[in-house]
This record gives structure tokens, C-alpha cells and sequence, in this order.
């Protein structure tokens, strides 16, 4: 395995590059085939996601257009806002939306921005996530495309990253627990 600066972090890799690869295409086959003959159109929240994305979409042998917004999450008075930082750029009414995701896990920020896309009318709406940590999961979310289940570790790599760093690692890993307390 090729090392990366700052790798020294990592406790194991949970899912390799070739794994990852595999299921991708899987994804993307399926989503080709739910929604060939249609306006398709993925949307990722920027940043983690954009790795999943491109490779997601390559994989997706249908016509598509893609979109990126932005969001940001803060805590206070009790509860946690979300405000969109960088809109889409497109109208996606009439369109079958697919929400391209890296991780869920707890679903408060995906749940939002389900609710600002459903507003916006398209044909359908459907959420692809890449990894899911459904045991931080506080809000019920249909996820009709679904990578791999993880587990309720602290993961880099493939988009995933610890402040800012490791988000090109191929490989999605396990970070160690004195890197992140």
C-alpha cells in the first residue's frame, strides 16, 4: 500500500480501494437503471462527497447533468442550525434528483437539505450515500442506495477527512483515537 503524509494516523483500513471501486459501480448501475430515460440529475453537499461523486457518476451509464451545494452546520441554543453557503446552480423541478452523500450518520444536516430539495419540486428525489452510520442515526431517512454500513468510528479517506487533511487517501480507514479526542 502506497503511504500518504500523514497517514501515520490511521488504525487500519476499513475498506479498500478495490472494494470501494466495486461497489461504486454497483451503485451506479443501479442508478442508471432506476432512472434511464430521465432527466437525472446528482447533487452533492460539498466538499467530502465530490470524490464519491466523480467516481459515481462514470459509473451511472445514463445520461446526467451534476450540481453542488453547500452547507454549514453549527451548534447553539440548544439545537443545531443548518444555512446553505452555495445554492445550486440549476432549477431541478420536474428532474429525478439522486443526492449524492459520503457518510450519514446522524441524518440532521441530510434531513434538511432533503426538505429545501423537496420544496423545489422535482419528478423524484432519491439519496445515494457511499457509507452509513446508521447507529448515530437520530432522524428516519429513506436511503434507497446504500454503499456499506460502518461502524461508529472516526473514518478518512475517499473524500472523508481529519481537519482537512487525508480526503485523498484511496482507501477509506479507521483513525486512531488519541488523533481524534
Amino acid at each position: 500500500m502506497t503511504r500518504y503524509a500523514g497517514d501515520d494516523v490511521i488504525e487500519r483500513v476499513l475498506l479498500t480501494q478495490e472494494v470501494i471501486a466495486e461497489r461504486v459501480a454497483e451503485l451506479g448501475h443501479a442508478i442508471a437503471t432506476d432512472h434511464a430515460g430521465h432527466d437525472l440529475r446528482l447533487i452533492t453537499v460539498l466538499r467530502g462527497s465530490v470524490i464519491f461523486l466523480a467516481d459515481l457518476c462514470r459509473a451511472v451509464e445514463t445520461p446526467l447533468t451534476l450540481d453542488f451545494m453547500a452547507v454549514s452546520s453549527f451548534a447553539g441554543g440548544g439545537g443545531g442550525s443548518v444555512r446553505i453557503t452555495k445554492d445550486l446552480d440549476d432549477p431541478i423541478e420536474g428532474a429525478s434528483v439522486v443526492l449524492v452523500e459520503d457518510i450519514i450518520d446522524t441524518g440532521l444536516t441530510l434531513n434538511y437539505v432533503l426538505s429545501i430539495l423537496r420544496a423545489r419540486k422535482p419528478a423524484s428525489l432519491s439519496v445515494c450515500t457511499l457509507l452509513d452510520k446508521d447507529v448515530r442515526r437520530i432522524v428516519d431517512l429513506p436511503i434507497e442506495y446504500r454503499g456499506f454500513s460502518v461502524p461508529d468510528q472516526f473514518l478518512v479517506g475517499y473524500g472523508l477527512d481529519l481537519a482537512g487533511r487525508l480526503r485523498n487517501l484511496p482507501y477509506v480507514a479507521t483513525v486512531r483515537e488519541d488523533e481524534v479526542a
